[in-house]
């Protein structure tokens, strides 16, 4: 059986310990090693010239060298090389998740946070660089005619949504339970806000609502954990929600046979949740990722 390649290495978790954005990926990693399923791959970290195709260059500047500082430290985090290079690796995850997904039409993942609303001339909320914009140039510009960036995120994907504004062939379905970077659908994104009891009916509804859905190349999965009721998010969305909305989106991508790069996002511990229980919650996205891609294997 063909494994799931997993993007992922140790400088990931260029924050260490000190925010579960970064640190959870390493513990996600230590729970997928010895499944035989998935394969865990070291990404290549993006350039400067991949960077600058989705960010201002004073900005790209400031990631990179720590100046002006206003602009490096506009994601809320302290500059530092650790951190640089760190954001630089995660968001290659995402862009080779991506294309292995797209020319192997199959599913792949990378454990990448930290992307959605990074826009294009600063970070915010703890977002660096935009790696679901990059990863979905990538994959257009290797030969992919339409690609969905599906957000299930928590928080809404203003980012992303003002980075691909007036792209061809790239598109956003975002559904959120909260408020923050929130902004005016365009004809590239639309933005739902929906909330526990609706949750899951909204998305039902949302990728029912997606035009041709058997035209699209590729989905990149922003797969947020952090709509769990104790993980950041809203009261209802309990952890059979969260299962029942990875069966979902796994199932839609795969009955319109669309390959699937999904990413960890937003997913955050609580007084009711430790961080290696978050951890748990990501593992659920790719059990299924693993089953879907085993049933297409069977056919």
């Amino acid at each position: 059986m063909e494994s799931v390649r997993v993007y992922f290495s140790d400088d990931y978790c260029h924050q260490g310990a000190i925010f579960d954005t970064y640190a959870k990926a390493a513990l996600v990693a230590d729970r997928i090693r010895d499944d035989e399923r998935i394969h865990v791959v070291a990404p290549r970290p993006v350039d400067t010239g991949e960077l600058a195709r989705i960010h201002d260059a004073d900005y790209v500047t400031a990631v990179l060298t720590g100046s002006p500082e206003e602009l490096a430290t506009s994601n809320g985090f302290s500059w530092s090389p650790h951190l640089r290079d760190g954001v630089l690796v995660t968001t290659g995850g995402v862009r080779d998740a991506a294309l292995h997904a797209l020319h192997a039409n199959t599913i792949s993942g990378s454990l990448s946070c930290g992307l959605h609303h990074a826009a294009s001339g600063h970070g915010q909320g703890f977002c660096t660089l935009n790696g679901l914009a990059l990863g979905a140039l990538a994959a257009r510009d290797a030969g992919a005619n339409r690609v969905l960036i599906l957000d299930l995120d928590a928080h809404c994907g203003g980012g992303t949504a003002q980075i691909i504004n007036g792209w061809d062939g790239v598109e956003q379905f975002d559904l959120s339970v909260i408020g923050f970077d929130s902004y005016e659908s365009s004809s590239n994104a639309r933005l739902v806000m929906s909330d526990g009891p609706g949750y899951l009916n909204d998305l039902t509804r949302g990728l029912c609502d997606i035009t041709q859905p058997e035209g699209i190349d590729l989905v990149i999965y922003n797969a947020g954990m952090d709509v769990h009721e104790d993980a950041g998010g809203v009261r209802g969305i309990t952890t059979h929600v969260v299962i029942e909305r990875e069966r979902l989106v796994m199932a839609w991508c795969q009955h319109n046979d669309i390959p699937v790069a999904f990413v960890l996002a937003g997913g955050y511990s609580t007084a009711r949740r430790a961080m290696g229980e978050v951890a748990d919650l990501h593992v659920h996205t790719i059990t299924a990722a693993t089953d879907a891609a085993a049933d297409k294997n069977s056919v």
